[in-house]
């Protein structure tokens, strides 16, 4: 079982156009939200906030799934299975405004993206997943060298 991201792969992990986080609901059912990814060699790291669903769930059921594609490149995807270790306040803030630069190209994420009155309701978490399972694919035709 694959559980390192291939070197061909990590544009689709670390700051990806589109990332889908699955996670267990209490009853079973797989709730799927988008989410700003990265990697930092050993961790998959998301950022959520205390009391949204998907943290809840990560709290009740570590198993998670995560989907990175690049919606111009439909034949190439990366598929990351994996357990939640960590999901912590320390670090998250300066987490997810990195990621905030990454995705937009503003930041902090408070003020620059969402309204800066956010930041006095919503706590960020930064979730590190540990890879069990790692999928690369590219079913794209390679171009023939000229």
């Amino acid at each position: 079982m694959n559980r390192v991201i291939p070197d061909g792969f990590m544009d689709l992990v670390n700051a990806p156009p589109v990332a889908a986080l699955t996670t267990i609901m209490p009853d079973g059912q797989p709730q799927t939200t988008v989410v700003w990814c990265d990697y930092d060699g050993e961790f998959v790291r998301v950022n959520t906030m205390r009391g949204f669903r998907k943290e809840k769930n990560m709290r009740l059921n570590p198993r998670v799934t995560l989907l990175c594609y690049d919606p111009r490149e439909p034949l190439r995807s990366l598929e990351i299975r994996g357990c939640v270790e960590e999901m912590t306040e320390v670090g998250a803030m300066e987490h997810l405004d990195g990621l905030s630069l990454r995705y937009t190209g503003a930041s902090p994420y408070f003020g620059a993206c969402v309204p800066a009155e956010l930041r006095a309701t919503e706590t960020p978490i930064l979730c590190r997943i540990r890879p069990t399972h790692v999928v690369g694919l590219d079913a794209r035709k390679k171009k023939a060298a000229s």
